[in-house]
């Protein structure tokens, strides 16, 4: 009995490049290595490279006749199958030069469409991909089905008839409709779930495809996100949660996502399809910029990333680069290149764990650069206040002593002014960004205090963020709480006009005028 070998052998392939005049031979070397790798990623086994300059690309077949013919030759020499070009051609080009070779002809973007199609998984990558691959086909309909034209009789309907060609077309239009109407339902679900997950700081791996982004999203959630040396493994968004220990000893829980990587030349219908998948890295708080460092155009790369980013309109975010794979720099000299070039990025190796605790404590800083941090105190008759405080924010530290309770509280940026109206009276400090050698007040009162010429205490209070300056007069030094009273009892106090901005407001303390 004989077993049937189900293994197929990789297509044999030609790929092709097309430069200006006098372009820079090394970077279109560069642009062929990765065409190679893609090729190498879709199952084709690359045999040849062709590359040709020109003023501009033929438009009847992009290349010159004589490569053409070059082409032909090695077709049939080395039984090829497939012939990739780097760039896109036209649907005219791409029928003739079809005809001319009589195999399978294919640009960069419907290799990159047909790897996106191999590794679909999820109902939700599939849908991007089938989208992205008929608005792709759609305009590249061949006239090959004219002899086969649908007539139907009746008053009105005489002529031509419909030709397959336009049956389908109207056919992949309507399939087109009803994908783009498949994926506003997955974006609906998918915003629902990022709304459950608002109340936790997110993070976003983004970076050029194959750069290790998912290497270390597995090192550090324990993901099981797949990883292989090839370009595009990951279409489907991961999101995972992880912990980490913040400078008050607290577990700080984040989120991290993995989204599909970028490369240079993405199509721009394959970007639009993945809109649902790209919106983590929109809706993410921070991102993490995951560079491969053993790249020598790593530069490109971060440039082809940047220029992603903004045409997916994601802009105004703190970023973080992080220069992935430095272990497989063998150069000292290289590296230490790198990092002087780069005095903001962090160095790691994901695949070894090297500097990662640097990278968690630069996560960190992000994360506290949105954050404030209150310290509140209140007596013990006021468990009410503390239970509340414990219910709705982010206690990090608690003190108790005989007659009160300090919390230390976290507080996002954009809460603070609710927090502060809310419990400004129990406020004693802002631990954050305090200025040195100087007491400020956490809702923006500067204090200070000095003898009166009648010998009261003069306690001054300055408000920066209305620009209001108060001396409240007092037998003795008040403390900041009994400060902010006597300027609530003022502001509270309906027969008192609302100041402008740089006036001086007098206040006498009770028993004192």
């Amino acid at each position: 009995m004989e077993l049937i070998n189900n293994i197929t052998s990789p297509e044999k392939c030609i790929i092709v490049g097309i430069g200006r005049k006098n372009s820079d031979r090394e970077i279109a070397k560069e642009h062929l290595d990765e065409l190679e790798l893609l090729a190498k990623t879709a199952g084709a086994e690359v045999l040849e490279r062709i590359y040709q300059e020109l003023e501009k690309p033929n438009p009847a077949t992009a290349i010159g006749k004589g490569k053409v013919q070059e082409i032909k030759e090695l077709i049939q020499e080395k039984y090829i199958q497939l012939v990739i070009f780097d760039d896109d051609l036209t649907p005219v080009q791409a029928r003739n030069l079809e005809k001319e070779f009589n195999v399978k002809v294919m640009d960069r973007t419907g290799l990159i469409l047909d790897i996106f199609a191999q590794h679909a998984r999820t109902n939700e990558a599939k849908t991007q991909v089938e989208l992205a691959q008929l608005e792709y086909l759609l305009p590249r309909l061949t006239r090959m089905w004219t002899h086969l034209s649908k007539q139907y009789g009746g008053i009105g309907t005489k002529g031509p008839g419909e030709t397959q060609i336009e049956s389908d077309r109207r056919l992949i239009r309507r399939r087109i409709q009803k994908l783009k109407a498949k994926l506003e339902e997955i974006d609906t679900q998918k915003e629902q779930q990022r709304k459950g997950r608002n109340t936790l700081p997110r993070f976003a791996l983004i970076g050029y495809t194959n750069a290790g982004k998912s290497t270390l999203m597995n090192l550090l959630t324990n993901a099981d996100v797949l990883v292989e040396d090839k370009l595009f493994a990951t279409l489907d968004t991961t999101v995972r949660a992880f912990e980490f220990t913040d400078e008050f000893g607290k577990a700080t829980k984040i989120l991290i996502s993995d989204t599909v990587g970028f490369i240079r030349k993405l199509p721009a219908n394959l970007v639009a399809s993945f809109r649902s998948t790209l919106a983590e890295a929109r809706e993410a708080d921070y991102l993490l910029h995951i560079i491969d460092s053993s790249e020598k155009n790593y530069i490109e790369h971060i440039k082809t990333v940047e220029e992603t980013l903004k045409s997916l309109n994601i802009k105004d975010k703190p970023i973080l680069k992080v220069f992935n794979k430095i272990d497989l720099i063998q150069d000292k000299h290289d590296l230490q290149q790198l990092i002087e070039s780069n005095p903001d990025g962090i160095f790691i190796s994901a695949q070894r764990g090297i500097n990662i605790p640097k990278l968690l404590q630069e996560m960190q800083k992000l994360i506290n650069n949105r954050i404030d941090v209150f310290k509140l105190e209140f007596n013990w008759n006021e468990m009410d206040k503390v239970s509340q405080i414990y219910s709705k924010w982010d206690v990090v530290k608690r003190f108790d002593e005989d007659n009160k309770i300090s919390l230390i509280v976290k507080v996002p940026n954009e809460q603070k002014e609710k927090f502060i109206n809310q419990y400004s009276r129990y406020i004693m400090d802002m631990l954050n960004d305090r200025p040195a050698n100087e007491e400020t007040n956490s809702d923006g009162l500067e204090a200070n205090d000095k003898k009166s010429d009648d010998g009261y205490v003069k306690n001054i209070i300055r408000d920066t963020r209305r620009d209001i300056r108060y001396v409240v007069y007092s037998n003795h030094k008040l403390s900041r709480r009994e400060m902010l009273d006597e300027v609530k009892k003022f502001n509270y106090n309906p027969l008192n006009i609302r100041q402008k901005p740089g006036t001086t407001i007098e206040i006498y303390a009770e028993g004192i005028k």
